[in-house]
């Protein structure tokens, strides 16, 4: 099953609206395009990119077939998924963002399969940070002294509680048995996902997704004449778009409450509904994600979305982590002393999800175009501005 944090944007699954079959339109402006852009046809800058991902995604499957089933390059290998992973992610983003340049009978369904790789192959990883995020904050917790991070001020986590199994302010051996207890568990789930990648990869299913890939390696799938326009003309209205659609989905988070670090009212609120906006969130991340892919194509690089995007994935990170706390406290019959910390360890990743919205609004900046020429041609919608 497809993670949701993987799932494209513009599909049923994936929610928002689908991405156009022509191109959106056109601005005049005054502003000159961007150098690397001037005099090139947008199907030249694409297939440039679209060949760059490909030929990485096909290195990344060379290393990891010579390295895979040795526990001494188990690393290497794993650093190799890592990477086939990431360039999965860009061609199925360039894919889908800049669709009506590319024949759609062949990008839809190497865009739907990559998306597939990508989940199945991400999920040994997910569980191996998410048990090591909370084994990390159980240590942390339970080595908390009395009264620790009850001062105002930006804590590692939410104020450790004296209770029934910590005496001495930390969580005792309640701590303890919660981290074994989380250690069987997603060690259980981690081997599970290591097998169906495996799998996956021994697959005829796999096998196709990296012949396609091959393909790409060497031919783009463009078509129709929006090819051959100019880049400034044909793929900075599509990059904009994927930035309107980031901004507008920003625009209906709660960005308010999120502001005041650390607030009382925020972090009872975030308790209280426990992640009701996380799926909303989680929609941002995919969007802004999608937006900074897209303008890679275009040659802009942008430091700052980078690192929104980063407070995005540590939202998620946070979101899961107390999601997987949760999940454990509600196994029958553990002591009363494992389920009380694993309640704090829920309250201290769910106080991370409200540090890393307050991040994220603080990093976020709407109005700013991700590359020089897009003034001429898509301007941000004016509801941008509203949004700070």
């Amino acid at each position: 099953m497809v993670q949701p944090h993987d799932l494209p944007l513009g599909t049923a699954d994936g929610g928002g609206e689908p991405y156009p079959e022509t191109l959106p339109e056109t601005h005049e402006g005054s502003r000159e395009p961007h150098p690397d852009l001037r005099g090139a046809a947008a199907g030249e800058v694409l297939a440039e990119y679209l060949h760059r991902q490909a030929t990485d995604f096909l290195r990344s499957l060379r290393l990891h077939e010579e390295s895979a089933g040795s526990a001494e390059s188990a690393a290497v290998a794993a650093e190799a998924v890592r990477m086939l992973r990431r360039s999965a992610r860009r061609i199925g983003a360039a894919l889908r963002v800049y669709r009506p340049l590319t024949d759609t009978a062949r990008t839809d369904q190497l865009g739907a399969e990559l998306v597939w790789l990508s989940g199945v192959l991400g999920r040994e990883r997910a569980y191996e940070a998410r048990l090591d995020r909370l084994l990390g904050a159980l240590h942390r917790l339970s080595s908390a002294p009395a009264g620790a991070g009850e001062t105002a001020g930006p804590p590692a986590g939410p104020p450790t509680q004296r209770g029934p199994s910590s005496p001495g302010g930390g969580l005792g051996i309640g701590a303890a048995r919660a981290g074994a207890l989380l250690e069987r568990q997603l060690t259980l789930a981690r081997t599970r996902a290591h097998s169906a990648a495996l799998q996956a990869l021994g697959s005829a299913r796999f096998h196709a997704v990296a012949d396609a890939v091959a393909v790409l390696a060497s031919e783009a799938p463009l078509a129709g004449e929006a090819a051959a326009r100019p880049a400034v003309r044909t793929l900075l209205p599509l990059a904009e778009l994927a930035h309107r659609r980031a901004v507008e989905a920003v625009e209906a988070l709660p960005l308010t409450r999120a502001r005041q670090s650390y607030n009382g009212e925020a972090f009872a609120h975030t308790l209280a509904v426990d992640g009701e906006l996380d799926a909303a969130w989680n929609q941002v991340r995919l969007l802004v994600r999608l937006r900074r892919y897209a303008h890679e194509v275009l040659r802009a690089d942008d430091p700052a979305l980078a690192a929104a995007g980063r407070a995005l994935d540590r939202h998620r990170d946070a979101a899961e982590a107390a999601s997987a706390a949760a999940a454990a406290a509600r196994t029958p019959r553990i002591a009363p002393a494992t389920a009380y910390a694993l309640g704090v360890l829920h309250a201290d990743q769910r106080h991370e999800v409200e540090a890393a919205r307050f991040s994220f609004g603080r990093l976020w900046h709407p109005a700013v175009s991700a590359h020089p020429a897009a003034a001429e041609t898509a301007p941000v919608a004016s509801g941008a501005e509203r949004s700070r």
